[in-house]
């Protein structure tokens, strides 16, 4: 972990609903310098409509985002951000290498039941807490803990437990 950290990947299994929006709002609030892409270890194929949906409204660009696997990453990334939820019954993949880990657990609007409300309000409680949680993230002094992984890694941690 010589070289500064810039590239961060959030990672869950579909790559449909929440690494996307993790990935988009990450890119559309990074300064320069820091970039995130997504991946899943069993992606759908596709990006949920209503991911989409969503991240238009809340004024993010969306070209460009496709559900991909971690097989075929464009980039090697120096953190990892797993965002599935265990206690839901997920596997939540585990990425190997000499990376820094964190887990960011939101639940899966994909998997949201009720009306098309009920639906949209899922999708909003995902975006608001990985928002959120990305904003603290590009609050921390980014410089100085790029040369103090332990506690960038402490840092992430505790910005996994923030719901809003």
């Amino acid at each position: 972990m010589n070289q500064p950290m810039a590239n961060v990947l959030f990672l869950c299994t579909g790559n449909s609903c929440r690494s996307i929006l993790a990935e988009a709002v990450f890119n559309h609030l990074a300064p320069a310098g820091w970039h995130a892409i997504s991946a899943g270890s069993q992606p759908t194929g596709q990006v949920h409509p209503r991911s989409l949906a969503l991240l238009t409204r809340e004024g993010i660009a969306t070209e460009g985002y496709h559900s991909k696997s971690w097989d075929h990453l464009p980039v090697t990334p120096d953190i990892v951000i797993t965002v599935c939820v265990s206690a839901a019954g997920e596997t939540c993949p585990a990425f190997l290498g000499p990376v820094l880990r964190s887990h960011w657990g939101v639940d899966d609007p994909a998997h949201a039941i009720g009306s098309n409300e009920e639906i949209d309000t899922a999708f909003l409680a995902a975006y608001r807490i990985l928002r959120a949680r990305i904003e603290a993230f590009l609050a921390l002094p980014l410089d100085t803990l790029r040369q103090d992984p332990p506690r960038l890694k402490a840092e992430l941690e505790r910005i996994g437990t923030l719901r809003r």
